[in-house]
Order: structure tokens, then sequence, then C-alpha cells
């Protein structure tokens, strides 16, 4: 688009608003379209030129665009947020009138999705003051809720004419808030809303890798690891080749996910994505060198930390213990280990504050989780282990 006048600009929403066109309209609510930056367009009180040439409800609607605007452009984004999310109430009415159409939903897609960003943008000018951390945030999910309410509510069938195919990309929106606010729990009733759909099958396949990459990384929280596997599998593999930064992201809870499920990243794979961090990791667990996976869990601790994968990297250590005894049983060639031999590895490898009680509590865990298959003599203080097949592949166990 060149250059235009504000009064060019509201005829042609006039004429599309006539037409009705909703992808024309949302690019002219964009907030990240480039009219935005449009000095002209930057209005703290738009409403008598506005009114000019637009009639009821679209005049309202571009009132609080172009106002939202004008505090963007004063760095008021707390008061940017008022705006948007104004115009975002004032649209959900709209939406909730139109009980035969669906033209509107790419505005809704727009208007939603700049409420999201306004949002964290409003959030991160608040740092540091007393106000409540996530505010804004939870109150944009209000109205993203809002919007969800009338498309799911909508019960035609024809995908050409409901509003429930607008759903998916409302969920995502508001996983990436609940994400971010950590209020996970919330996403349980939008991925059973999701899942029992007539259309996810239908729905875009950007939105479909975006939903499973949420779901995915909610299944890895909740320890359901096959899940979470299937889930960020099918985010990676359909995720576009170009699309590094995503495919980068999604790797980031994909590795520990695999690793925990017996399977081990290639370093090609880790290379090209720009995720080695992962590498040495994987070397540690592979030998059991518990030594050098502390050393590497400390040295890239900020990264997990950041990533929000400390704990579940965390969890990797005991499959190093258990690559570990599998070592010392290959060593020993005897199906019955004594405690004392683990300990002994186990210090030696940097777990000086490890007793013999602690050991057997290590090994205890291993079998009951079915990494090791055999059981603890406590009068021997010997670990006796299956003749046939006592470390099973941990590939098996999922």
């Amino acid at each position: 688009m060149n250059y235009m006048s504000l009064s060019h600009y509201l005829q042609l929403v006039e004429r599309y608003w006539k037409t009705p066109d909703g992808y024309k309209l949302a690019t002219f609510l964009s907030l990240r379209h480039e009219h935005a930056a449009y000095g002209n367009f930057q209005q703290e009180s738009p409403e008598g030129l506005v009114e000019r040439f637009l009639c009821a409800p679209i005049d309202e609607f571009v009132c609080y665009h172009l106002k939202c605007l004008y505090y963007i452009a004063q760095g008021d984004f707390q008061e940017a947020y008022q705006q948007q999310s104004a115009l975002t109430q004032a649209f959900i009415k709209l939406l909730q009138s139109q009980k035969e159409e669906n033209w509107s939903l790419p505005i809704m897609y727009t208007v939603c999705l700049d409420l999201r960003l306004v949002a964290q943008q409003a959030e991160q000018q608040r740092v540091g003051s007393n106000a409540k951390p996530g505010e804004i945030l939870e109150k944009a999910a209000e109205c993203l809720m809002g919007c969800f309410r009338v498309c799911a509510a909508d019960n035609r069938s024809s995908e050409e004419d409901t509003k429930r195919i607008g759903m998916l990309a409302l969920v995502n929106q508001l996983f990436k808030v609940y994400f971010r606010i950590n209020k996970l729990h919330l996403c349980k009733p939008l991925i059973r809303a999701i899942d029992s759909s007539p259309f996810k099958d239908t729905f875009s396949l950007s939105q479909q890798i975006t939903y499973r990459y949420f779901v995915g990384r909610k299944a890895m929280f909740d320890s359901d690891y096959k899940l979470a596997d299937n889930y960020l599998t099918y985010a990676f593999e359909n995720c576009h080749r170009s699309s590094r930064k995503n495919k980068r992201l999604i790797l980031i809870y994909l590795v520990p996910v695999k690793m925990l499920l017996g399977y081990i990243p290639s370093k090609y794979v880790l290379e090209k994505y720009d995720v080695i961090q992962f590498w040495d990791l994987v070397q540690a667990v592979v030998q059991g060198n518990l030594k050098l996976f502390d050393e590497i869990f400390e040295r890239h601790e900020s990264f997990f930390i950041k990533c929000g994968i400390y704990l579940i990297v965390d969890k990797l250590k005991i499959i190093a213990y258990r690559n570990l005894f599998r070592k010392i049983y290959l060593m020993l060639n005897s199906h019955q280990i004594p405690v004392e031999a683990l300990q002994t590895a186990l210090v030696h490898l940097g777990q000086t504050d490890v007793d013999l009680d602690e050991t057997e509590c290590i090994v205890a865990n291993l079998i009951y989780e079915g990494k090791i298959k055999g059981y603890i003599s406590h009068q021997h203080k010997k670990i006796v282990v299956s003749k046939q097949n006592p470390f099973p592949p941990l590939s098996s166990l999922s």
C-alpha cells in the first residue's frame, strides 16, 4: 500500500464493509499493517472524521483502531490495550449478531492476535510496578474466550458457513496466553473442545501444527511423554522446512521427550537447528557419566530454565544412572551386583554425598519404573537382576 490519506482509508473501509470483505477489512484493522506506521492515522479523537464516512458498527471499530495506533505511537501500551480490548468486545457483539454468516472471521483472527500482542507489551511496561503480574493477559484471555464461545455455539454443520472453523485459531491464541501466565490447567477444556470438533481434521495445517506444539508441551509437563512425542513429532515433521526458527522451538521440547523414551537424537539435526546444547548431554546420558551430566546441566542451566525444560532435563539423570549400572553389570558379568560396587562408581563420578541407602533408593526407583528387571536383597546388600533382559531397552517401555 502506498501512503494514503485518512479520508481515502475511510472510503475504502466503507466499500469493504458494504461488500462485505472480511479479509480486506482485517487488513485495515491490523496493527501490523504498514498503515499503522502512518502519522496521520494516529488519532487521539478520530470520532468526528470517522462518523462522516462510516456508520455503526464499523465506525466504532475504526475509532478504537485509530486510538490504539495513537497510544502505541506515544509508547503507552496500557492505554493502547484498553482501546484494542474495547475493539475486541465491540467485535464480539457483531459476531453474535451474525447468525447465518461467518465472513467476519478474518477480522476476528486479526483483532484477537493484535489484542494478545498489545497485552504482552502492556505487561512488559508494568514490570517493576506493584501491579499483579499477568493481570492484563488474563483480561485479554477473557476477551478471547468471548470470541471462542460465540464460535463454539454455532451449531451449523456446513464448513462454509459455521463459525466453528475459527475455534482452533482462538485456542492457539489462548494457549499462548495460558503458557505465558502459567495457567496450563485452563487448556484442558479447550483441548476437549477441539478434539471433539467435527472439523478437527479440516483446520489449516499451520493451525494444527501450532495446536499440536502446545498440546505436546502440556503433555510433557504432565509427564505423558508418549503423547508429547506424538504431538511434537507431528508438529516438527509438518512444520515447513524454511521455518527453521519454529522447527528449533519444537526441537527444544521434542529432544528431551525423545531421550526420556529412549531415543537418541542425531548430532546432525541438533547442529542444523542450533540446539547443540543437547549433544554433550546426550553423550553423558548414553555413557552414564554422571559427572559430565552435572557439569553440562550446570553450564546450560540458564538455557534450560529460559525454555522451561529444567525439570524435564533433570529427569534424564535417572537414565544416566540406568546406563551406568548396566555398564557395571556387564563388567562384573554377574546377576548379583553388590550395592557397594554401584555406590563406589557413583562416588567416582562425583556423587560424593550418596551413601549405600541412597544408592538402594536409586535402584529401587529404576526397578519401579521398569528400567531394571530385578529386586534388591537388603539382607545381602545386593541387586539381583533378571537373567533375561535385565536392562530392557527404554524405547520398549514407552
